[in-house]
């Protein structure tokens, strides 16, 4: 398998996923889009102010912590946890904006949109626009508006307009849909910040380059704390983009296992759940070809998870293609378990991780019984669960 700078395609395929599928209107924001990348993706300048940016404003490196308590409990290797959590903002999405403010900045874009599921992108996308004075609109399903009530009140608070999204089924699905709305509309003066490693070409592509920088610091973290490759890498899986940004620069190291959990929900048996790489056939959703969960005649299926940033229908093309070739094993974790893991990791490490970072702790019982003592297991801490506080205090039956 042999990955380089052609990869995606010039169509924007990984293998028979992603493309461009979409209205005539927006093609040529993308192509302005993809022209404008293509051009600062190699200039000194423009990387140097990326990551000057990541270092001075959100905090990197994100250190690669031992979890020693949480390693004793389940008693065979060592399980890393790198920490996202500890970014400006409190997740890793802050990544993958501070790039996509600074194209918008060289495009001469005055107003930015973005959708958000648990919240965390759209305060990320909050905070650098009003860094730079910029109009900002978010779009928000109702339902995720009530389950991340915190976050809404920080996008307020940074100056940008929530729009409630109460079509469907309220959540990240159609807050996305009319996120593209708007921008059709709006494509002049508007530059859409998407949040994961969805949507039409270029975007996987952007998103993933950009979060990347997690996996390269994983490279180099991991060399001088235990002085070879992980064994495994574990990230939660919505659209992808924190899973992405972690398995990129290991895709040809094979000696790494790159494991995605999706969210089960209430069970995969159920169908009630939001787990397309497990239990999804490949389909066209919000501009790309990807698995996606449809029924017999291609309509979208409602999702269901605890967790508002995994309640998504889709995934990213890249992870769709590399399910295909067997590169990344992708499994899914319950509600239950996931909330099990929440407590667990709380109460061992003092580290509270969000709900959607939960999903991949819920998978360490089963992973860590496949591996030796020596072995060393990366958890991705995709972003902390203060968010969820309210949510969680509700299912365990607690007035706060």
């Amino acid at each position: 398998m042999s990955i380089n700078d052609n990869f995606p395609d010039k169509n924007g395929f990984f293998g028979d996923y992603g493309g461009k599928f979409v209205p005539e209107t927006l093609m040529y924001a993308l192509d302005e889009l993809e022209t404008t990348y293509n051009k600062l993706k190699s200039s000194p300048e423009f990387i140097d102010e990326f990551y000057k940016d990541l270092s001075h404003f959100v905090g990197r490196p994100s250190p690669l912590y031992l979890a020693k308590r949480l390693s004793d409990q389940y008693g065979s290797g060592n399980i890393w946890l790198k920490r996202e959590d500890l970014n400006h903002t409190g997740a890793h999405k802050i990544n993958n904006t501070v790039g996509q403010i600074l194209l918008a900045k060289h495009m001469g874009k005055k107003r930015i949109i973005a959708e958000t599921g648990a919240g965390q992108h759209g305060v990320a996308t909050a905070t650098v626009a009003a860094r730079l004075g910029l109009e900002c609109h978010i779009y928000m399903g109702t339902e995720d508006v009530k389950r991340q009530s915190l976050n809404v009140y920080r996008i307020k608070l940074l100056g940008a307009h929530v729009h409630p999204v109460d079509s469907g089924s309220a959540t990240l699905k159609d807050a996305l849909n009319e996120a593209l709305r708007d921008w059709v509309t709006n494509v002049e003066d508007t530059y859409y910040i998407i949040g994961s490693v969805t949507g039409p070409h270029p975007y996987p592509l952007i998103v993933r380059d950009f979060n990347s920088v997690v996996g390269q610091e994983l490279i180099t973290q991991s060399q001088a704390l235990f002085n070879r490759n992980p064994d495994a890498i574990v990230a939660c899986v919505g659209g992808g983009s924190n899973a992405m940004g972690a398995f990129y620069p290991f895709i040809e190291k094979e000696d790494v296992r790159l494991i995605g959990v999706e969210a089960g929900g209430i069970g995969l048996e159920t169908g009630e759940h939001a787990a397309p790489l497990n239990d999804g056939t490949p389909g066209v959703l919000h501009g790309a070809r990807s698995y996606l969960m449809q029924d017999e005649i291609g309509q979208v299926k409602d999702t269901k998870s605890v967790s508002a940033g995994l309640d998504y229908p889709g995934v990213g093309p890249e992870h769709s293609w590399l399910k295909d070739t067997g590169r990344a094993e992708y499994v899914a974790v319950n509600d239950n378990d996931a909330l099990r893991a929440f407590h667990e990791v709380t109460k061992l490490e003092g580290i509270m991780p969000a709900l959607e970072t939960a999903h991949a702790f819920g998978y360490l019982p089963i992973l860590m019984k496949q591996l030796g003592k020596e072995s060393n297991v990366i958890v991705n801490v995709s972003g902390r669960g203060d968010k969820d506080i309210n949510t969680v205090a509700q299912i365990d039956g607690i007035e706060l």
